[in-house]
């Protein structure tokens, strides 16, 4: 269990995250959908170490504490981040990235094992291993962001707008690869500004507005939620579109 509970963020000063709590149960993949600027991407900066947490936060991953660890430290207990962007090393190649994510003590040892459920989740990047990262298309990146990801063996995996400028295609295929993903017994925290595909694919979702949860619940009970379609689906009603 990813426990998250009186979570704050603060820039200067403002609040980009105020008090938020949330739960990723094993085998879960949890939304958390919200406007630009809700304090989405801080909220999995500061669960991944990336950003100084206020200091009543709790972050807990199987009941170890994770707050005041150094990045690296919350990947060696379980935790991979892929950030908006995608943070790949552009000038290296989808094989080296991928030995890069190998990095951690805890995935040395099953590295090839790893190497080979990232290929066989993305057959596109098997055929791709000695080319250049920044030469492929914004999904084939994004593929090797999450299989970089993956190659640190994490238990939890925090994911920050993976469909952002991906093709209708490509992010049908994304997608189904997470839920892939939660077969194979990794839980997946989930930022995304597509609310349909991701709450079709979620166990559980959050609702965040100016950095606070207002509104939580299973994504089968949220996909129905009259203003969950309004502001997240376009209107919509289930089944539609």
């Amino acid at each position: 269990m990813l426990e998250i509970a009186h979570l704050s963020v603060q820039y200067g000063k403002h609040r980009a995250v105020d008090d938020i709590g949330l739960e990723v149960g094993g085998g879960e993949i949890v939304v958390v959908l919200g406007a630009n600027g809700a304090g989405k991407s801080s909220l999995l900066k500061a669960v991944a170490g990336l950003l100084p947490p206020g200091p009543a936060t709790r972050v807990a991953l199987a009941g170890r504490d994770l707050v005041g660890l150094p990045a690296h430290a919350v990947v060696e207990a379980g935790l991979a981040l892929v950030p908006e962007g995608r943070g790949i090393f552009g000038d290296l190649t989808v094989r080296e990235n991928l030995l890069l994510g190998a990095f951690a003590r805890r995935a040395r040892a099953a590295e090839e094992h790893n190497r080979a459920r990232v290929l066989a989740l993305f057959p596109r990047l098997a055929e791709r291993l000695d080319q250049t990262a920044r030469t492929m298309s914004g999904g084939e990146q994004q593929m090797v962001a999450i299989g970089r990801a993956l190659m640190s063996a994490p238990e939890y995996l925090l994911l920050d707008e993976p469909s952002l400028g991906l093709s209708p295609l490509l992010c049908g295929e994304l997608f189904r690869a997470l839920e892939r993903i939660r077969g194979d017994g990794i839980s997946v925290l989930l930022v995304e500004q597509n609310a349909k595909r991701s709450l079709a694919i979620a166990d559980r979702g959050y609702l965040i507005e100016n950095g606070r949860v207002v509104g939580a619940g299973r994504a089968a009970d949220l996909v129905r939620d009259p203003a969950v379609q309004r502001a997240y689906l376009g209107g919509a009603k289930p089944g539609q579109g």
